[in-house]
């Protein structure tokens, strides 16, 4: 927040300094010099304008570059007017895989997959996924996997990729167990295609984190997960040291995990570390607590491919799953697998939570997301948070709003 902080004041101080020019014929010569001289001094000192900016003419009157201080004045006006951020996550997105078939791509490029719910993703000043998979058209070293009982392997052609963009998403995270499906060649040709589509993106070994700039606020991106070519979500003091690093360069600083055991019968944040077919899973809960302790603003868990609890902790909000989103054709979409929420997070500058929303979707026909009608995510999310956090400060209704329980903001 000193970043943001110190725009500001520079950015105020070139709006007294335009007001007090304009009223400068009421001041005598020897007050407009020394007006001059010091407005001119402390303008450089903050980087803002040059000497040139102001001049003075043969009757003493000062003159402004307009056009520099209406941008600064439009530049100070939306840091009033932008007081909340609309951050929306979602989970899993897999839009299909020509391996080991294309028999496992949708239709029309896919381009249709995300219809029912673009207009809520494109609301957000950012919208977060976690890609599952690589983008790939063909090739790449084929993973071996230890359980063949369990093993899924996804490569999504490079024009699927589009379909983000179209849809809104800002950042995804690249840190999960199919980052490395395709090998190294995999995960080279996904960084270039979402690097020459401008999504941002981090997780991997070989890219961990990312800072960038939206309408004006800066975001600090960094993933963890278990598996081998990402970053460790088992090294807890190696990741805290990535936010505290992205905190002192950003305002607002994400986190995503892929965490936690799989399948309906692992819904319930334990507090513990968990495994699954012999893995360890992390202990989400400790690993999200710490992380924000560091400088976390806004925590997205995914792994799990059901949804789980939210909670609020030390004013920041943690959602420890958020199921599977659009996973087409290859994934498991009864029950619970089969719904998940669109998360909407308000935050104020500082990242603190202010309030939250969650729309419900479930995934229809082979996977595609649409509004869900019936809320049934809703029910699963209020329920699962109420059980795990009792002492929890939120409360969520039953249309979806989170809220807190007492107003602290």
């Amino acid at each position: 927040m000193m970043r943001r902080a110190s725009k500001f004041f520079q950015l105020l101080f070139i709006a007294i300094a335009f007001y007090a020019c304009k009223s400068q014929k009421q001041l005598t010569s020897q007050s407009i010099n020394q007006q001059k001289a010091d407005s001119i001094a402390l303008a450089e000192k903050f980087g803002e304008i040059d000497s040139s900016t102001f001049m003075v003419d043969k009757e003493l009157e000062v003159k402004v570059d307009s056009a520099a201080i209406k941008d600064s004045l439009e530049s100070l006006a939306k840091l009033f007017e932008k007081d909340t951020l609309l951050i929306i996550g979602v989970g899993d997105i897999m839009m299909g895989t020509n391996f080991p078939k294309v028999d496992y791509l949708p239709p029309n490029k896919g381009r249709n997959l995300l219809d029912g719910v673009r207009n809520e993703l494109k609301s957000a000043d950012l919208t977060f996924g976690n890609h599952e998979g690589v983008i790939l058209n063909d090739g790449g070293e084929q993973k071996e996997c230890r359980n063949p009982d369990v093993c899924y392997l996804f490569r999504s052609p490079e024009y699927i990729a589009q379909n983000l963009v179209d849809a809104g998403f800002d950042v995804v995270s690249l840190a999960n167990n199919h980052a490395g499906d395709f090998g190294d060649t995999g995960r080279v040709n996904t960084m270039r295609v979402l690097d020459s589509l401008g999504i941002h993106y981090g997780g991997l070994l070989m890219k961990p984190y990312a800072s960038f700039e939206i309408d004006g606020t800066t975001y600090g991106f960094a993933a963890f997960s278990p598996n081998s070519g990402t970053q460790s979500i088992i090294e807890i003091k190696a990741a805290k040291e990535i936010i505290s690093h992205l905190d002192s360069l950003n305002d607002i600083v994400i986190v995503s995990f892929h965490g936690g055991a799989e399948g309906k019968d692992h819904q319930h944040v334990t507090k513990e570390t968990e495994t699954y077919y012999g893995e360890n899973r992390g202990n989400v809960y400790r690993f999200s607590h710490e992380l924000i302790d560091a400088g976390a603003d806004i925590i997205f868990g995914h792994g799990p491919h059901v949804t789980r609890a939210v909670e609020v902790y030390k004013k920041r909000f943690i959602a420890y799953s958020l199921g599977n989103f659009c996973t087409y054709a290859r994934f498991n979409l009864k029950g619970p697998n089969g719904v998940a929420p669109i998360v909407k997070v308000y935050t104020n500058q500082n990242g603190e939570f202010l309030k939250g929303t969650i729309i419900p979707v479930k995934q229809i026909g082979s996977g595609i997301p649409v509004v869900d009608e019936e809320k049934v995510v809703i029910r699963y999310v209020r329920e699962l948070t109420e059980a795990d956090f009792p002492e929890s400060e939120i409360i969520i209704d039953d249309e979806g709003n989170i809220n807190y329980i007492q107003s602290e903001i």
